[in-house]
């Protein structure tokens, strides 16, 4: 079947227009306000794409694999609130996505999956390019689609935003058949939303909101824990306010730095695996502890069954029923939207008894910073993080990949403001973290971007910076080069004895070059002077600017709690 037409290319609707299922697609998706789209043709999406030819308000980005094209689209989403979009095409194409799929769904970011699939005629005999993308990702995925009449499209992709990006945030696949996608109909905009089983919407049950003021108001001990749901329902403010009315101290989780200022006077770090010794002190020290929007990692507690011991009541607020109590024991569950919730505590929030425990904690945090040894002859990578806070003052969207360099950041770089770490938190997955800075640059165009990367990592994703030099996206990658998988290295060093196998990456890249044959600037430092002033020199370079750092192999992440122990059994390393 030939393309019926081309229609009025705008985010309005005309009821009268005849035409495809692409054009229905595209429409769509400018009617729900998205901004750009990450995707890589392929056959069986061929008719979508022809749909773009033409069509100046729809906004395309080619990546060089469908992996970066989804983590592109979770930076975008992460980093602006808004629903992240990519395409891919069948078979591999699809499949390509999956990690990208369970990264944000881990997560909780909201992204709007598409793919092609083979025509309806041929489906289920194992055509050219078919695989079941539904099943495959049914785990994965809030919510799946298999469009198989083009009618139903418009609804479809209206519902697909609504639960993508409603109650906890989730990606959401829409996959369309080729045959579907040059389907003909009179485009009809979609009506009310009515999806018979979602509550999105959960109301706070004030009598529990009422319990933990009470528990507050009783406490001599009690700590917060600030998740990233705190940073996803926009209660950064409210949480802020919450914390000055109750006078508790707050330790933020990987994915909710930011969304307490780091220079608080109440703020203790990150707890957990690698987190701060005040705030893992704390957790285990504290009578009251309050889970806002983490949902109790295993990274966080550790040993469960050693965590917070002297911790009278528990408290989680979270907007999602199915974590209360699923990881400990909860006294006190407030569940519902995090910023509903800390606006009515607010209401009533009163001090807790803490003078004590503050003056605690805040000896404890002058008694055991976070420190490593610096070097006149070596530039250490924390040195390097430490440089990056300085002359950002704080203020940059920092995306990281996985691994030592990734905890580094979460311990050096003393982010202001929410949606500013932009990183893979329960998935932990490599090659993430460039893409995703393409993706929150492309949504952020006037923020400071900076990608800080292992060299392990950025093998995994380093075509994309074919597309940082033909946009001019001028987001700044960092290589922390240590020439090992540095992550792994240290545990086989601590766990394993130094039983070292299959880490070391002395074979790879000279990173500079490879930028410098992609078409962008390459640097390179290995002393403290050197990274001085070629870091500034990336700063003031408009543009896309690669900076590759030398740091030894042997520097680890301290402190470190091994898995299997609890949070007071923490590694400090050479200041043990």
């Amino acid at each position: 079947m030939e393309k019926v037409c081309m229609s009025t290319n705008d985010s309005q609707s005309h009821s009268q227009d005849l035409i495809t299922g692409s054009e229905v697609l595209l429409r769509g998706l400018l009617m729900e306000g998205v901004e750009c789209v990450f995707g890589y043709p392929g056959g069986n999406v061929l008719y979508i794409y022809d749909a773009m030819v033409g069509n100046p308000n729809f906004k395309h980005i080619l990546t060089r694999h469908e992996q970066g094209a989804i983590h592109a689209a979770d930076g975008y989403a992460r980093s602006t609130g808004k629903v992240g979009v990519c395409i891919a095409t069948s078979g591999p194409g699809a499949t390509n996505l999956v990690t990208g799929i369970a990264t944000a769904y881990i997560d909780s970011v909201p992204l709007v999956v598409i793919t092609g699939n083979v025509p309806t005629t041929v489906m289920g005999t194992d055509a050219f390019q078919e695989a079941d993308i539904v099943s495959i990702t049914m785990p994965i995925t809030k919510h799946s689609y298999l469009v198989r009449d083009v009618n139903d499209l418009p609804r479809i992709i209206q519902e697909a935003f609504h639960i993508a990006n409603t109650g906890r945030k989730g990606p959401v696949l829409i996959d369309i058949p080729k045959d579907v996608s040059n389907q003909a109909m009179l485009f009809h905009p979609p009506g009310p939303i009515n999806l018979r089983g979602y509550n999105e919407i959960v109301s706070p049950v004030q009598t529990e909101i009422d319990k933990l003021i009470q528990a507050i108001a009783e406490s001599e001990r009690p700590i917060i824990i600030a998740g990233g749901g705190v940073v996803y329902s926009n209660a950064s403010n409210e949480l802020l306010e919450f914390v000055n009315r109750t006078k508790i101290p707050v330790t933020t989780t990987l994915l909710g730095l930011g969304g307490f200022p780091s220079a608080h006077d109440l703020w203790l770090g990150m707890p957990g695996h690698h987190g701060t010794y005040t705030a893992n002190n704390a957790l285990q020290n504290a009578d009251l502890v309050i889970s806002i929007g983490s949902r109790f990692d295993d990274r966080v507690t550790m040993k469960v069954d050693g965590f917070a011991p002297y911790a009278k009541q528990i408290a989680h607020i979270d907007i999602d029923p199915a974590e209360i109590g699923k990881n400990i024991k909860t006294d006190i569950a407030c569940v519902g939207d995090i910023k509903a919730v800390l606006k009515y505590a607010n209401t009533k929030a009163v001090p807790s008894k803490s003078s004590s425990w503050i003056h605690e904690v805040h000896e404890n945090k002058a008694k055991y910073p976070l420190r490593y040894k610096d070097s006149d002859t070596e530039l250490k990578p924390q040195f390097v993080l430490e440089m990056i806070n300085e002359t950002t003052e704080g203020d940059a969207i920092i995306t990281t990949d996985v691994g030592q360099h990734q905890m580094w950041v979460a311990q050096f770089y003393k982010f202001k403001h929410p949606r500013s770490l932009i990183t893979s938190g329960g998935l932990g997955t490599m090659g993430f973290g460039f893409p995703s800075a393409i993706g929150a640059q492309t949504g952020n165009p006037n923020r400071l971007v900076i990608s800080v990367n292992g060299d392990g990592g950025m093998q995994m994703c380093a075509q994309e910076m074919a597309i940082c030099a033909i946009n001019r996206i001028p987001v700044k990658i960092v290589v922390i080069n240590n020439q090992v998988l540095g992550m792994v290295k240290q545990q086989q060093e601590i766990i394993h004895e130094k039983r070292y196998s299959h880490i070391d990456l002395a074979g790879s890249p000279d990173f500079v070059k490879l930028a410098e044959a992609y078409g962008i600037k390459g640097l390179r430092a290995s002393t403290k002077e050197e990274a001085s002033r070629i870091w500034q020199e990336a700063l003031e370079t408009t543009g896309p600017v690669l900076v590759e750092f030398i740091v030894p192999a042997e520097e680890n992440v301290y402190p470190m709690v091994l898995s299997g122990t609890t949070l007071d059994q923490m590694i400090m390393g050479e200041f043990e």
